[in-house]
């Protein structure tokens, strides 16, 4: 069924515009702008909803602008869904997504939050992983098509650090040099500080081409750090400068927007006290509360991330336990706590987590999101022995994107009215 017209409301969490059909029905359509009149084809009922996409653009939203980048305009890359909104329209978006998540959901009484921008819309990432396809002379490698399993070969990335579309025009011809396997990805990442590297996961048996990878890499001025992850080994160094793990392994995407978020968390946190750092990476919140003077446990279940955190703590000459364990597995011998900061996965808090934290609520709970509905939910479930929501802020690190971080802050000094 085609051919029918509609107008776009508004944006839903996952980037789709939302729209009625003429007998009520929602339809979810890829691509559309708030204010867009489209019509639409391959439309698809389900019991409650609808999903389409957009035969023709009759009338444009007031938001839509032309894209960027070429992938997006004729390849359907998926790695962005946005980039035929302007900043201003995302920026807006992304707050409701936020608030409206809080108060459907989360039964909360909030305004859209404040949002703290990217400072670049294009050219923040510093970190691509790439999906690598085919064998032989047949490999491609560069992300997939929206809403498929197909990969198409990358040219460049519009929301790339230019540094990464120089090392990847680099190695393009060299992907020859990569180990066989259905399971290979290469991601390539740029340090504030301006080092390169280049991580190969993945692939059958032992892997001997870094050094030519490396080599392609060499000839065009660069000098990248060139990693392997086997399927079911440790990281390894195989060529290029000497560097520490750590400098792949725990990689901010948005460097800018990281370091604001993280500045607030810390101005959220106490200055002395027990305070808890949940789901805590590799530890620079907990080391950071450490260098304060808190009494800090932080708990990961990535070994390497723990592994980190301790040798970063002896050579600062910092007091600190690290913890390697799922949280829901600890938390509930740990706690109480003055303060406790949680950054769960997409998923949220686990629910024994949850549970824990509801039992014995710390004075203040500092939550960083990654997914408005789950964040939500969560403080639906902890309930009013949380304390009262005292600060709620958006952050834009994704630009391009649906996707929204969120910093949640609860009091329970404030009371415990929600």
């Amino acid at each position: 069924m085609s051919g029918e017209t509609v107008a776009i409301e508004r944006l839903a969490a996952g980037g789709d515009g939302v729209g009625h059909l003429a007998d009520g029905i929602t339809v979810f359509v890829p691509r559309t702008a708030p204010g867009d009149v489209v019509r639409l084809t391959g439309i698809v009922r389900r019991r409650r909803h609808a999903f389409a996409r957009v035969g023709e653009l009759v009338t444009p939203g007031e938001g839509r602008v032309a894209p960027r980048c070429a992938h997006f305009r004729e390849d359907a890359c998926g790695g962005c869904q946005w980039q035929h909104l302007s900043e201003g329209a995302q920026r807006a978006a992304k707050r409701r997504l936020v608030g409206d998540a809080l108060r459907r959901i989360g039964k909360l009484a909030v305004e859209d939050p404040p949002l703290v921008a990217s400072p670049g819309a294009f050219g923040y990432r510093g970190t691509v992983t790439l999906t690598v396809a085919g064998r032989g002379a047949s490999r491609v490698a560069g992300f997939h098509r929206e809403g498929g399993a197909e990969v198409f070969p990358l040219e460049r990335c519009e929301i790339a650090a230019e540094p990464l579309n120089a090392l990847w025009a680099a190695l393009r011809p060299a992907l020859r040099t990569l180990p066989e396997g259905d399971d290979v990805r290469l991601a390539l990442r740029v340090t504030p500080e301006g080092a390169l590297h280049v991580m190969v996961r993945g692939g059958e048996g032992a892997w001997t081409g870094a050094a030519a990878l490396e080599a392609a890499a060499r000839a065009a001025g660069l000098a990248p750090t060139v990693w392997w992850q086997p399927a079911k080994g440790a990281v390894r160094r195989m060529a290029g400068p000497e560097a520490k793990t750590a400098a792949v392994a725990f990689e901010q995407v948005n460097a800018a927007v990281a370091e604001a978020l993280r500045s607030d968390v810390l101005a959220a946190l106490p200055t002395a006290g027990r305070v808890l750092d949940l789901y805590a990476g590799a530890g620079a919140v907990g080391l950071a509360l450490a260098a304060r003077g808190c009494d800090v446990v932080t708990v990961e279940v990535d070994a390497r991330a723990v592994r980190a955190t301790k040798e970063r703590a002896r050579e600062s000459a910092l007091r600190l336990r690290a913890v390697a364990a799922k949280v829901e597995d600890v938390l509930a011998g740990l706690l109480p706590a003055d303060a406790v900061v949680v950054n769960p996965p997409r998923t949220g808090l686990d629910a024994a987590a949850g549970a824990a934290l509801a039992a014995a609520p710390p004075g203040r709970l500092v939550y960083v999101s990654c997914d408005p509905a789950t964040l939500a939910r969560d403080l639906a479930r902890l309930g009013p022995t949380a304390g009262r929501l005292t600060s709620l802020r958006a952050y834009d690190m994704f630009p391009q994107t649906s996707h929204v971080e969120t910093l949640a802050v609860l009091d329970r000094e404030s009371g415990s009215a929600r």
